[in-house]
């Protein structure tokens, strides 16, 4: 896709707030870009190393409750006699600090779980968000467990008298929208980086990678630490959106989520999860406008998504990328045939 589309793309989704007058709308294209960042960070773990992290949703809630208490400010008692706590800060110094320790605890999980590869590190990954979930449950003064943090202020930016709120669905909107331009940019630049090829190849074969001299677990925890930062952005994103989180945002249905994105819009691309995400964000509130009973529209999501895997088994990108380049390939009054796709091993 060349600059000058891509460019004319941005711009046009940049101008969606002065033509969509209706807010529900806009809220669900907010929350479709707040998972769709999510998704692209994922991508960079599934799609770009091959490994399948089903915790990933842990990263989101870290960022998310970050934002929050620093935001809010907070007070615990680590001891007796020891309190550990901090004033309110600024939204945006919370929402870096949010990107900053979800990163950090990308790094930890990384340095441990890469250890152990296939299923034994799925299962890590679940054990480790299930932990996080049950802190955020239990840790009562802290968290608020199931009563919530409420009250989280919204973003907003401000100097020499000038305030920029973004309070109203539309400001948001545009700022989700540069948050996602931002990671898209960020990932296009590693995997096309050294960094980035060796990621490629420890997901084609890591054992050939390994013997030209690629180090593996360094390569692996690059990518989980931005890939943990933007998924901690992303949760930072929803919660001064939404302004109240609770445990349930560890839930495993947005891991879910975010794995249907990336694998039905093409993992290992770029655009895949943008796609992806565009598509099984709307769908639903599509079969919603319908008027049919709600577990119709689950079966009909089902049922799409089914369809999405089984005839293009690699992802709408991809096969669309396959589509145009044998129509380019074939001789001028030719027609095309295009194979189908062989499932993925």
């Amino acid at each position: 896709m060349s600059r000058l589309l891509v460019s004319i793309l941005v711009a046009l989704l940049a101008s969606v707030p002065l033509w969509l007058t209706d807010f529900y709308y806009l809220h669900v294209l907010i929350v479709t870009g707040i998972f769709i960042v999510a998704a692209m960070s994922l991508n960079l773990l599934l799609g770009y190393t091959g490994q399948l992290s089903l915790g990933h949703v842990a990263f989101f809630g870290i960022g998310a409750y970050t934002s929050a208490l620093v935001s809010l400010g907070f007070e615990v008692h680590i001891l007796p006699d020891v309190t550990v706590g901090m004033a309110p800060k600024p939204v945006w110094f919370a929402m870096l600090c949010a990107t900053a320790v979800a990163g950090l605890t990308g790094y930890a999980i990384g340095k441990l779980s890469f250890r152990v590869r296939g299923a034994y590190f799925v299962i890590v990954s679940i054990s480790f968000a299930e932990v996080v979930r049950l802190v955020a449950l239990n840790w009562v003064e802290l968290t608020q467990g199931p009563m919530a943090l409420n009250n989280i202020p919204a973003l907003t930016l401000g100097f020499d008298g000038f305030e920029l709120s973004f309070l109203r669905k539309p400001a948001f909107y545009l700022l989700v929208l540069t948050m996602l331009v931002v990671c898209y940019v960020i990932i296009a630049r590693l995997v096309n980086s050294r960094a980035g090829r060796a990621m490629i190849a420890l997901r084609e074969n890591e054992s050939l990678a390994m013997s030209v001299g690629i180090d593996v677990t360094r390569y692996l925890v690059v990518a989980t630490v931005v890939s943990a930062a933007m998924a901690g952005m992303a949760g930072a994103l929803y919660t001064h959106y939404i302004r109240i989180v609770d445990p349930d945002i560890f839930l495993f249905i947005y891991t879910v989520t975010m794995v249907i994105m990336v694998v039905t819009g093409g993992k290992g691309t770029l655009a895949g999860p943008i796609v992806g995400g565009v598509i099984f964000g709307i769908v639903p509130e599509v079969l919603r406008g319908m008027e049919i009973r709600p577990e119709v529209q689950w079966i009909a999501y089902g049922v799409l998504m089914v369809l999405v895997v089984y005839f293009l088994p690699r992802g709408i990108v991809p096969a669309i990328e396959s589509y145009m380049s044998s129509r380019r390939r074939a001789p001028k009054g030719e027609a095309v045939a295009v194979a189908p796709e062989a499932p993925q091993q």
